[in-house]
């Protein structure tokens, strides 16, 4: 059996992988990882915890979504035992969206706690969005504190691990979201540049890929881990 391990997108929780983590069969255990809710940490202090995931005794992939991308890079750039891949979902290896970088001090003026879910749903779901996905997105972040929200935007603004793509040694899966309206394409686009063995897989989707096409995409990294695994 081999491991699929989960990092999660901005809030951290691992709730909203629920669907994703049902749509694999019997064959892969899924390990969903958790950040602390109510503690604001930056990138360097989130890693080890989400290393604290990975398994010691069972060949595993790692799949970092959106915010995580960067604590995935790092981690495999230092060849964990038992890695054979990783997959990015709607992620980053630095900045995502430039022109926000100078906006870091408002952050904490404006919290993404306090924006209306319907709102974020505009730029997270798109034409995708249901009551019950909205939902979903209401309860994962009502568990995270306001500071933790803001300590993780400013992260993500002033971040780049994107020297480290060059150093992977295992292949790379970018999961791309044709209607992602918060990672620019050139993100996708710096890593298959960097990556040495990096595949591109895009699907009609907005940047909640997991969440709304959850099974088609557990097909796809599926796929991904067969293919590996097979040349192990």
């Amino acid at each position: 059996m081999v491991a699929l391990v989960l990092l999660p997108g901005l809030d951290g929780t691992g709730l909203l992988f629920a669907d994703f983590a049902a749509s694999f069969g019997p064959e892969v255990k899924v390990i969903v990882a958790s950040y602390p809710t109510d503690i604001p940490l930056d990138y360097s202090e989130l890693e080890p915890i989400a290393r604290s995931f990975l398994p010691r005794d069972q060949p595993f992939f790692l799949l970092a979504e959106s915010f995580s991308g960067p604590i995935g890079i790092s981690i495999c750039a230092s060849a964990p035992p038992g890695l054979l891949g990783l997959v990015l979902c709607c992620s980053f290896a630095r900045n995502p969206v430039p022109a926000f970088a100078s906006l870091r001090a408002l952050v904490g003026i404006v919290p993404l706690s306090v924006m209306p879910v319907r709102l974020l749903g505009l730029f997270l779901l798109g034409r995708f969005a249901s009551s019950a996905r909205l939902g979903a997105l209401a309860r994962a972040l009502a568990l995270v504190s306001a500071s933790v929200l803001r300590a993780r935007t400013r992260a993500v603004l002033a971040v780049d691990v994107s020297a480290s793509l060059p150093l992977l040694r295992v292949p790379v899966l970018y999961l791309r979201a044709s209607e992602d309206r918060v990672v620019a394409r050139s993100s996708s686009e710096l890593v298959a540049a960097l990556a040495r063995q990096c595949k591109v897989a895009e699907f009609v989707a907005p940047h909640f890929l997991l969440q709304v096409s959850p099974s088609p995409v557990a097909a796809r990294v599926t796929e991904f881990m067969c293919d590996r695994s097979g040349h192990e």
